[in-house]
């Protein structure tokens, strides 16, 4: 099912939980599911960002053992809308403990047919359009002292062979976003960066830290808030990356576009 938001000349569509479209007059910043890259359009990265093949997709938890794929199990099972309104959605994921979760990749790129974790948690999604832009705010709760990471994920839509992006400090091509590869380019230290193309957007974070930037066509490029980036540690440290989860924790991603 497909809800639209509208305020303005900002028009928003997110298909069961997933943004599948952001126009601002006219012009469409979200890349579209079917064009060349990527077959989605945004997912989140979670408790767990990066891959997890080399150690036997198994990540290192107090409680033991997970077993996880790349980018975590949340991706793996549908959100349930709660809330609806002209310029809000809201979206819930509850997991049970222990829950075994059918794992897309596998059999062709994983040895494991279901994924769990040995926590429970609710993983709340609310889209918000504002006058400044489109807010998704991510709400976890769960066990106290589990471990997590976050990771947003979502894909901008370019219009031209030779857009930048920019943070105070720094200006990256699709080049070298582009010859990084699978491994995505990291941007440490930084809750703000903005998309220049044929028209601007900048990503204002609160929670994350950092990005990374990931795309393998040139039609597209995916800049990620991320509260770890996981290529900095081997898969059997992945561990070294968590968080711990005392009380709710509330994370924010603001789209900001500039037309």
């Amino acid at each position: 099912m497909i809800i639209t938001l509208q305020l303005g000349n900002q028009e928003v569509r997110i298909e069961d939980g997933e943004l599948v479209g952001y126009e601002v007059e006219g012009h469409q910043f979200i890349h579209q599911k079917g064009s060349p890259g990527w077959s989605s359009a945004d997912t989140e990265m979670f408790p767990i960002i990066g891959p997890v093949d080399e150690a036997n997709f198994r990540v290192q938890v107090p409680k033991g053992e997970a077993i996880q794929d790349q980018h975590g199990h949340l991706r793996q099972f549908p959100y349930e809308l709660i809330a609806n309104a002209a310029t809000t959605a809201t979206f819930l994921k509850d997991y049970k403990e222990n829950t075994a979760i059918a794992n897309s990749k596998f059999p062709e790129k994983s040895t494991e047919a279901t994924l769990s974790w040995p926590y429970s948690f609710q993983f709340k999604k609310q889209y918000t359009l504002t006058s400044e832009g489109l807010e998704v705010h991510f709400s976890i709760s769960g066990d106290a002292g589990m471990p997590y990471m976050l990771g947003y994920h979502p894909a901008f839509k370019l219009h031209t062979s030779h857009p930048t992006i920019h943070t105070k400090d720094r200006t990256i091509t699709l080049e070298e976003v582009l010859a990084v590869g699978s491994r995505a380019l990291q941007v440490a230290d930084s809750e703000e960066i903005t998309l220049r193309d044929t028209k601007e957007i900048t990503i204002k974070t609160t929670g994350f830290g950092h990005f990374m930037c990931w795309t393998e066509v040139p039609n597209m490029v995916c800049i990620e808030p991320i509260t770890f980036y996981p290529y900095a540690v081997t898969q059997q440290a992945l561990h070294r990356g968590f968080r711990n989860l005392e009380g709710p924790a509330q994370l924010k991603v603001i789209l900001v576009p500039k037309i």
